[in-house]
């Protein structure tokens, strides 16, 4: 199996994380996909960032707030 670095993007409302993920590439089965642990982080920040619970979202991501620019 092999391991790769990459970075998911997690929008919720008017806020959006950049978390770091691994991606497993194995020759067997479909792939690439991510470990148990790295679904459930991205899955914390999203409901983090759902709550407004910009703190506990920053532990394991950068979080970005969004806004509109007039055109």
């Amino acid at each position: 199996m092999k391991h790769k670095s990459k970075t998911k993007l997690v929008h919720e409302g008017e806020y959006a994380a950049e978390v770091e993920v691994q991606l497993i590439e194995s020759a067997e089965g479909w792939g690439p996909y991510l470990s148990l642990d790295d679904a459930r982080k991205l899955d914390r920040v999203r409901e983090a960032l759902r709550r407004g619970d910009l703190k506990q979202a920053s532990k394991f991501a950068r979080v970005y707030r969004l806004m509109p620019i007039p055109a």
